[in-house]
């Protein structure tokens, strides 16, 4: 691997890092899952960097995360986050960024805003929540009905997420020339 690609994963990590300082919103409703900015790090990181390098950078967060750096919005880190309802919406995160980028190259020939939101939707939305809601359902004693209506939440945020991500994708192209995906 090149030292241009570790260092863009190293930057992705970061950014989803660094997206977590931003304060998290507490839903009664959603079982203990906070509202955070971080998904929009995960959507980015495979759109941007492609799905290997995505899920990489992804993959290099969750486990700093795991070490114990209290990286995760609200200051949490440490193994005990892999046992609470967000277990699953964390451990999402590595295929949903995968996804992001295998959908994104495969929508390459749509315009950048298109391809990139549609590609945000299915892999940083559709895919997390596949894995997140039975998590959640099983952690805080729910159906798998009311983890996903808990969870529904979450979807007008996601999807402005999944906007940002285009409209950044978009920016990034006019700005540079288009990275190498692996």
């Amino acid at each position: 691997m090149e030292t241009r690609s570790i260092a863009r994963i190293a930057l992705f990590a970061a950014i989803i890092a660094a997206l977590g300082l931003l304060p998290r919103i507490d839903l009664p409703l959603a079982g203990g899952v906070p509202i955070t900015a971080q998904t929009l790090g995960v959507m980015l990181a495979g759109v941007v960097l492609g799905a290997r390098q995505g899920a990489l950078a992804v993959l290099l967060f969750v486990f700093v995360v795991a070490l114990g750096a209290p990286f995760l919005a609200g200051g949490r880190g440490g193994l005990g986050v892999f046992f609470g309802p967000s277990a699953g919406f964390l451990v999402g995160f590595i295929p949903g960024a995968f996804v992001c980028g295998l959908v994104a190259r495969r929508l390459a020939g749509l315009p950048v805003f298109v391809g990139s939101a549609v590609a945000a939707v299915i892999g940083g939305v559709i895919v997390i929540y596949a894995f997140g809601i039975p998590v959640l359902a099983w952690k805080a004693g729910m159906t798998l009905v009311q983890a996903a209506i808990a969870s529904s939440t979450f979807l007008p945020g996601d999807m402005l997420k999944a906007i940002a991500t285009g409209l950044v994708a978009a920016g990034l192209r006019k700005a540079m020339p288009a990275p190498r995906r692996a």
